[in-house]
């Protein structure tokens, strides 16, 4: 997270500008009609479709954080506080639920950039507001005023909280039709062919095929690979209908860009999404693994020394900025894979007729282009040979242009609208709820509430005791405790853990006592932490 240092207010401030600005002129692109779907439908359209698509886009984003992260938690703690988010896990956490929900929500992701864009990119040579060329150059021509919005408030915004908020995030309907959305997808087979090309890895690497579900039967077996195949005829057929339209230059792709040359980006662009895609998965891999054992190639080294130097602010780092720069690799693709035939006019690649030929200018080939050979594929590579990819010299040179991105602070707004979403929204950490995981090995599962005397419609909270202070209902309300609240807390878990360890077997009463140690630890912390912010404020009020 950011600090308050001065750098990083300032940051958050010019960041903050940047995204409304870019709100602004992309709005006033809409109804001047200068995008695809407002000069097609109606500026009206563009922009509904294009904030549902944001808004859908926070939910698919913080969902993969909570759906990632919540398998761990015995799934009983929250029964109660969370019905909705017990609901979802139980069947999003069933068998192999979890691959299929991320496969069809790498589907989903894509092809909802693809329609943000269609949305709010601009046509050829358009601008707005009297804006100078070059300002119209640099944040529409290039797609980064769509980037600015839809990373900040889509996509950052969202991850920010339901990184530490999973229980609260997911506790709705919306993350209910979300799931079975992505299931859905998955279940149609469009992307099967990338079951086939995980399976080829994990032989390649002498791996065994992991799931937890049991063998399939016969029927089974052959819907499986039925669609296994199915799925190798649609991205065939994808790829030729694309490349087709490339060289024809019948897509959105700039004007000035020969078509030969449109080719080049096109798989240019597959890579670089590959790419970052699998530094993602590989930089986790390798995450927790001792120095000594991250390889012995030169590059390797070098780039895990980048990665995790200092406090380990640079995973983080890299992580916001690989999220724009994959975000702004979308925009760009969406443009060089959507096909652009006016029915009636042009002629409809290979004769297909006008019905399917409309259902191709949609934009669903690149998105199952995009997601099957840039997004899973690559990510499978990373996942069975973390180390190998690592070695690739392309992984250290792309590392540095992402951190050098995020360094800019261009994405910095999401901690702040981070921060006015979770008060909206009434987020709680998950600890509030279920516990740290030192107090859930001991037994203890607290689930109260910080927000006293205030009711959600999502059955997520439980009352405790009113404020003392105004203070303090001022901190509370804000989703902040106030130091007598965490200390109160404090000695209760200290007290209610040495009951516990009182009755405990002597290899029980060992976890209790490391619990007991940490309460303690955190305890002389928040005393620290106190006299600090006294100090702080007596300053201030002098």
């Amino acid at each position: 997270m950011l600090s308050n240092s001065p750098l990083d207010i300032f940051k958050q401030f010019y960041s903050t500008c940047l995204v409304i600005f870019s709100v602004v002129i992309v709005t006033a692109l809409m109804f001047t009609e200068n995008t695809k779907v407002a000069n097609d439908a109606h500026p009206v359209v563009a922009l509904v479709v294009m904030w549902l698509g944001i808004l859908w886009m926070s939910m698919v984003e913080g969902g993969q954080c909570s759906m990632v992260g919540l398998p761990p938690i015995d799934r009983e703690l929250y029964r109660e506080s969370h019905k909705i988010t017990y609901q979802i896990c139980s069947l999003g956490h069933k068998g192999d639920n979890l691959d299929r929900y991320l496969m069809g929500r790498q589907f989903m992701v894509i092809f909802i950039n693809f329609t943000i864009s269609l949305c709010g990119s601009p046509l050829e040579g358009a601008s707005v507001l009297g804006l100078p060329q070059w300002v119209s150059d640099i944040f529409l021509g290039s797609g980064i005023a769509m980037v600015l919005t839809n990373v900040n408030i889509g996509q950052l915004t969202a991850q920010v909280n339901a990184s530490h908020c999973m229980l609260d995030y997911i506790n709705t309907h919306f993350m209910t039709f979300t799931l079975y959305c992505t299931l859905l997808i998955e279940m149609t087979g469009f992307m099967h062919v990338c079951y086939l090309i995980r399976d080829c890895f994990y032989w390649a690497a002498g791996k065994p095929i992991v799931t937890n579900e049991p063998p399939r039967d016969a029927v089974k077996a052959f819907f499986h690979w039925g669609r296994v195949l199915f799925s190798m005829v649609v991205l065939c057929f994808s790829l030729a209908v694309t490349l087709e339209a490339l060289f024809k230059g019948q897509t959105t792709m700039w004007d000035v860009i020969p078509n030969w040359a449109a080719v080049i980006i096109f798989f240019v662009l597959l890579s670089l999404v590959g790419l970052l895609e699998a530094m993602q998965i590989a930089f986790f891999a390798v995450s927790k693994l001792k120095k000594e054992e991250r390889g012995d190639h030169p590059v390797a080294k070098r780039t895990c020394e980048l990665l995790f130097k200092g406090e380990g602010r640079n995973l983080p780092g890299f992580m916001v900025g690989r999220q724009v720069t994959v975000t702004l690799i979308f925009f760009v693709a969406a443009r060089v894979t959507t096909l652009n035939i006016k029915i009636g006019e042009d002629e409809n690649i290979f004769g297909v007729s006008d019905g399917l030929q409309e259902f191709f200018n949609l934009g669903f080939l690149g998105a199952i282009i995009t997601t099957i050979l840039a997004s899973i594929s690559w990510q499978l590579v990373a996942s069975a040979f973390p180390i190998a990819f690592l070695s690739n010299p392309f992984v250290f040179i792309m590392l540095n242009v992402v951190l050098a991105i995020e360094a800019t602070g261009i994405c910095a707004a999401s901690w702040f609208f981070g921060t006015i979403h979770k008060k909206v929204a009434g987020f709680q950490l998950d600890e509030v709820y279920v516990g740290t995981a030192e107090e859930r090995a001991a037994g203890k599962h607290p689930d109260r509430s910080i927000h006293p005397g205030r009711d959600f419609s999502m059955g997520t909270n439980v009352l405790v005791g009113n404020p003392s202070t105004w203070e303090e209902a001022i901190q509370n309300l804000s989703g902040k405790e106030s130091f007598a609240t965490k200390r109160e807390r404090m000695q209760s878990n200290i007290a209610d853990l040495e009951a516990l360890s009182a009755d405990a077997s002597p290899a029980e009463q060992q976890v209790y006592q490391n619990a007991i140690e940490m309460e303690n630890k955190a305890m002389r912390d928040l005393e620290v932490e106190e006299e600090e912010a006294k100090a702080a404020k007596a300053e201030e009020m002098a």
